[in-house]
């Protein structure tokens, strides 16, 4: 990922209803700021537009220095209800004024409420719910479950976990064992050979999207489907957004029914409305045996879960499945109030409804520049543009980045390009959103295309 340049550049100055852009980006006065940063943190920290967080609220971030970005980045698909959200603040106060912050598993009443209001938000026979602190704790434990689950049921030879070619699930040993892109997994070295990956269904790199290409794959890898403990897939790969075909996700759901192989859906990223549905599964019309959220399950502080067939969270002993921060009170009291916002506020329809708006802009942008905009994706308030080489699929992130860092310098804030490398412009505003907002935000990134594609 190439580093965001810190020498101060004058731009344009913005001043509209949702963007304020007033001084040189980025701004002089937090040079001093940025290199102690890059002093103190490891180079890893450093992938990210160049400014300086003051406050956040609504779907707008402001620096000290009286800048505002209208914000297409939602932290990193965190904030679906909208930054520093009023019910989510009140919560948080009224909890440290309880003076309750931290319990480790001991109960307390918040974590009562927020498992049963995540259990009934699952689908029927999805009963039990497993709090963590981050995604990729939520797909280590899918994992553990999903093998102890085959090793009980078939002996040791049923332990193989199937996942896709560019999935991501995370940066810890079992949650990159899963994913599906390799640089991501020289570290490891010897990789468990109980991990294989299969070719993602994308429409785009993957052009054939029958599931006979999941079956020929694992035959090729001479797996048997009887040993399969359980297949992971992200709800959509973030790298596009990726969608499954329908018939797909349905056929594959039947093979793990037929080889009693479990369903993992990885939602941490496309959970809580982010697609127009409260799970973006949802859309597949299939029922996982287990889900693993994250992100937008508090709009906010750090949490995750794990929701799933009560016959598999029910198979480790009491004491023997924890978490230092399982359910710890302040994320638990922002997620209570994060999941009925979404719900009071519509903000699901209200993703589901801009859907067209946004898709529609994007389109647009695509027609203006087919040669270089090579795949335009999404569903509800995701969305990517994949850039690419022109008349060919190979990603250009040099030029991805000038877009973003162009929209940038105008007051549109998402995160850096993502994807094969670096080629997808991401797009994930906050549900809050209004359609006036939105469609500023087209214009912008429209120009900002118009720019630097020529």
């Amino acid at each position: 990922m190439a580093l965001y340049t810190i020498q101060p550049v004058k731009v344009p100055q913005v001043d509209t209803k949702y963007r304020k852009i007033r001084t040189a980006l980025p701004v002089p006065e937090s040079i001093p700021i940025i290199e102690q940063l890059r002093k103190y943190e490891p180079q890893s920290m450093q992938g990210q537009p160049p400014l300086i967080w003051d406050r956040a609220e609504g779907f707008q971030v402001f620096d000290k220095w009286g800048n505002m970005w209208l914000d297409w980045s939602s932290g990193v698909l965190i904030t679906n209800a909208g930054h520093a959200h009023p019910k989510i603040i009140r919560a948080l106060q009224s909890q440290l004024n309880q003076k309750l912050i931290s319990s480790y598993v001991f109960y307390h009443e918040k974590r009562a409420e927020l498992v049963k209001l995540l259990a009934e938000k699952a689908p029927q026979g999805l009963d039990k719910v497993f709090l963590l602190t981050t995604g990729s704790e939520a797909t280590e434990n899918a994992i553990k479950l999903a093998r102890t689950y085959g090793i009980k049921k078939g002996g040791k030879e049923k332990h193989i976990i199937v996942s896709f070619h560019n999935a991501f699930h995370g940066r810890t040993l079992g949650a990159q064992l899963a994913g599906g892109i390799p640089a991501l997994k020289e570290w490891i070295v010897n990789v468990d050979h109980g991990f294989v990956q299969v070719p993602f269904p994308d429409g785009f790199f993957q052009e054939d999207t029958s599931f006979d290409v999941f079956l020929r794959t694992l035959d090729s890898l001479g797996v048997e489907a009887k040993n399969v403990a359980g297949v992971i897939t992200e709800s959509y790969q973030g790298g596009g957004p990726f969608f499954m075909p329908k018939a797909y996700a349905q056929q594959l759901e039947t093979f793990c029914r037929e080889n009693d192989a479990l369903m993992i859906y990885d939602e941490v990223q496309a959970g809580f409305g982010r697609t127009g549905k409260w799970f973006a599964f949802e859309h597949y019309g299939v029922t996982p045996d287990l889900i693993a959220c994250g992100k937008g399950i508090s709009s906010s502080l750090p949490l995750a879960a794990v929701i799933g067939r009560s016959d598999v969270m029910e198979l480790y002993a009491p004491g023997s499945m924890t978490s230092t921060h399982s359910g710890s009170p302040l994320p638990v009291a922002s997620a209570v109030a994060n999941l009925l916002a979404l719900e009071e506020e519509k903000l699901v329809e209200n993703a589901a409804e801009l859907e067209a708006v946004l898709m529609q802009g994007l389109n647009k942008i695509q027609k203006k520049h087919p040669a270089q905009v090579g795949f335009v994706s999404g569903k509800g308030l995701v969305a990517g543009l994949q850039i690419v080489k022109p008349g060919t699929k190979e990603g250009d992130g040099a030029t991805a980045q000038k877009i973003n860092e162009a929209c940038f310098h105008k007051g549109l804030l998402m995160f850096a390009p993502v994807g094969a490398g670096g080629m997808c412009i991401k797009i994930s505003p906050p549900l809050s959103i209004t359609e006036e907002a939105l469609q500023e935000g087209i214009g912008v990134l429209d120009e900002a295309c118009d720019e630097v594609l020529k």
